[in-house]
């Protein structure tokens, strides 16, 4: 069968499931999310056995360091992924939810049902995780998914989803909700994002060049961001001791992921007692320094930066650094050389933290607080398709409300306009 024939098949069955899950109760897809979570728990060996055969031809194929740490699965990782799904199913179901019910002068009464997208298309790459993620929160939210993970991730891709088919069978429900492209063909990406007729929404999450590709070539509305250069700002009034901390864990807990700080901001006024020990702590972690002149001058062996450093999303042990004037400054730099992902300040001055949270314009804003915090996990959305640096529909980690749009719903009693 060829590429177009196979995807707009996946597409066709898609959309008939997608009726099917938008009409299920909120019990059924509840059942059908713990019966994922148990059937990963279960086959949690031959998901670590699929992901070595991923991981051995990532090493023959010479994959960098930071795709091959996110093609990784663990036996921890493999119980977060369970988990998630049980957080999913113990959230509360937005579908049908009726708010703003107001009455009119004419007797009517007028409001708003979140409803399903209906088909959504998850294009991703290397984190296998993604595939129980999607296809949790896609069944919780009432939509069909379409899941195409990358070549790099296959065997990892189709284990896990072995286990979302047992869960949907096991609640009654189509397996044609949650299908995973079994074909490596890039062609099949290029089919996918021109079918308007069946997908209603693409969410693209992976490196830079794969979402460039998608914002050229899609016909169809996405859901996304570009890239994370996220932000870590220290004022001359913060605990020094919480933002050593802070800044080290944003920085080195994990080097390649979006919501890590590729920029360190620091206050001149407290960077004299600050850099040189948290420096000596990057040293210790093998983390290379890009400074501007007064970093450097605080702490001699850091690399100068350029300024296409203070653009990039490094995803890799380096860090730039620079010192600023003070808040007004920071602020600055974060709009001048931001993604809009996350930034954060550590301060102790409560007026600063509410300037920082009102006047920098991304999608995760912080006080005192690590980056890497900005996960749908981590905020109670049980998980996440992605991160949307976007300022329309959906906008930060995308959970089950960023899945759903609103309609307006009218309830009468036998009016009729004069």
């Amino acid at each position: 069968m060829d590429v177009q024939t196979y995807i707009h098949g996946v597409g066709r069955r898609a959309r008939a499931a997608a009726r099917s899950i938008a009409k299920a109760d909120t019990a059924t897809k509840n059942r059908a999310l713990k019966e994922m979570a148990a059937a990963i728990e279960r086959d949690a060996k031959r998901l670590l056995e699929a992901n070595a055969r991923d991981l051995e031809e990532a090493k023959r194929n010479k994959l960098d360091s930071a795709m091959i740490d996110r093609l990784t699965l663990t036996a921890k990782g493999i119980a977060a992924m369970a988990d998630g799904l049980r957080q999913i199913a113990a959230l509360p179901d937005p579908i049908g939810r009726v708010t703003a019910l107001r009455k009119r002068p004419s007797g009517i009464r007028v409001g708003r049902m979140r409803v399903p997208l209906g088909v959504v298309a998850i294009i991703y790459e290397s984190r296998p995780n993604v595939t129980a993620d999607a296809a949790g929160l896609c069944v919780k939210s009432g939509n069909a998914a379409i899941l195409r993970g990358g070549s790099e991730a296959i065997h990892s891709n189709q284990a896990i989803a072995a286990c979302v088919h047992a869960g949907l069978r096991s609640a009654g429900l189509p397996e044609d909700v949650v299908q995973v492209i079994e074909i490596t063909d890039r062609a099949a990406v290029g089919e996918l994002i021109t079918m308007r007729d069946t997908v209603d929404v693409i969410v693209p999450r992976g490196g830079k060049s794969l979402i460039e590709r998608l914002m050229r070539e899609s016909r169809i509305p996405m859901i996304k961001h570009l890239h994370g250069v996220c932000h870590t700002y220290i004022d001359d009034r913060a605990n020094p001791k919480m933002a050593i901390r802070i800044a080290d864990n944003a920085k080195t807990q994990r080097l390649g992921t979006c919501n890590t700080m590729e920029t360190l901001l620091v206050a001149r006024g407290i960077a004299q007692k600050l850099l040189p020990p948290l420096c000596r702590i990057y040293a210790k972690k093998g983390i290379e320094l890009r400074g501007d002149a007064e970093a450097r001058g605080i702490v001699p062996g850091m690399k100068p930066a350029t300024e296409d450093d203070w653009y990039t999303e490094y995803l890799d042990a380096i860090l730039s650094v620079r010192v600023v004037k003070d808040l007004d400054e920071a602020i600055e730099h974060i709009a001048n050389y931001g993604s809009q992902h996350t930034d954060a300040i550590v301060t102790g001055d409560k007026a600063r933290a509410r300037r920082f949270l009102r006047e920098v314009d991304s999608s995760s804003v912080m006080v005192n607080a690590s980056t890497r915090f900005a996960d749908g996990y981590e905020y109670g959305l049980g998980a996440e398709v992605g991160i949307s640096t976007d300022k329309l529909h959906a906008r930060g980690p995308v959970g089950l409300e960023g899945l759903t749009s609103l309609k307006w719903v009218v309830l009468g009693a036998g009016q009729i306009r004069k």
